[in-house]
């Protein structure tokens, strides 16, 4: 039933749907760009072309195909999303599910370290730690990762709390099942619908921060392509060369949207207060 709910979702469809075809681009970006990606072409006739048969996209400054580059900046920036993710999901998980299955003392020290990390701004966190180590893919994916995980720490120790007094909870631990089987093995399942959601809307906005940075010059360095640093080259020529901002601002923003649509329509589909 969940499953059909999903599916009749049109939101969740659509935003799925744009997900793939971008996932699938990414994949397979050597056999879609029509260029090297890397390649200048100084010659006047080929810098700043406009969209045409021959440069889908058109071209920029330096004469470089912009969609060959924009098919692997998806690589990029959808690599640094998933990245980032996946390191902020493995330490909210961890620190929310020891949180709310121990409560105590352990769960006053992690909520007030998520209190501490809240106070601080996060775009001007990650701004300043990247400022400091250097602009780096690695350091990118890392920074956003490590400062990203509150929320989700937040919302796995109130769905701990509410199921650890569970019949199913108690049975486990009267058959002698320990600590950790109790948490991740009967807990976390229960409990995954919320962080499912969690982590689709996580990702658009690992997107868009790594976007950012890299449009102020602190992301993904030139000649790498990403979506972000397309943007900031193209700002010089918004005037003349349109192409070079409107492209990847619609990539950036088609994506983003589309994780939000989907984690937006999962919400809806797994939460039976709002069906109702």
């Amino acid at each position: 039933m969940m499953l059909k709910d999903v599916l009749a979702n049109k939101q969740i469809v659509f935003g799925a749907l744009v997900i793939i075809f971008m996932f699938c681009a990414a994949i397979l970006a050597p056999l879609l760009a029509r260029c090297d990606p890397y390649q200048l072409n100084l010659s006047a006739d080929e810098r700043l072309q406009p969209p045409s048969r021959e440069h889908w996209f058109g071209t920029d400054d330096l004469g470089r195909d912009l969609f060959s580059r924009m098919v692997y900046g998806a690589r990029i920036s959808l690599s640094v999303g998933f990245i980032a993710v996946a390191i902020a999901l493995v330490i909210g998980i961890t620190l929310g599910a020891l949180a709310g299955y121990h409560g105590r003392w352990v769960d006053n020290l992690i909520m007030r370290l998520v209190e501490i990390m809240m106070c601080f701004p996060r775009f001007y966190l990650i701004l300043m730690i990247i400022a400091f180590l250097g602009p780096s893919i690695v350091y990118i994916m890392v920074v956003i990762g490590v400062t990203s995980w509150t929320g989700l720490t937040r919302l796995v120790r109130a769905q701990f709390l509410s199921l650890r007094e569970r019949e199913f909870v108690i049975a486990a631990k009267a058959l002698g099942a320990s600590d950790f089987r109790i948490a991740f093995r009967h807990i976390l399942p229960n409990a995954f619908a919320s962080v499912l959601v969690s982590i689709t809307l996580s990702l658009g906005g690992a997107i868009l921060i790594e976007s950012s940075l890299s449009f102020l010059g602190l992301g993904v360095q030139i000649p790498t392509p990403s979506w972000g640093n397309i943007m900031s080259a193209g700002r010089f020529y918004i005037d003349s060369a349109w192409w070079l901002t409107l492209f990847p601002g619609i990539a950036i923003l088609i994506t983003v949207l589309s994780f939000y649509l989907v984690g937006d329509g999962l919400r809806a589909a797994l939460d039976p207060r709002l069906k109702r």
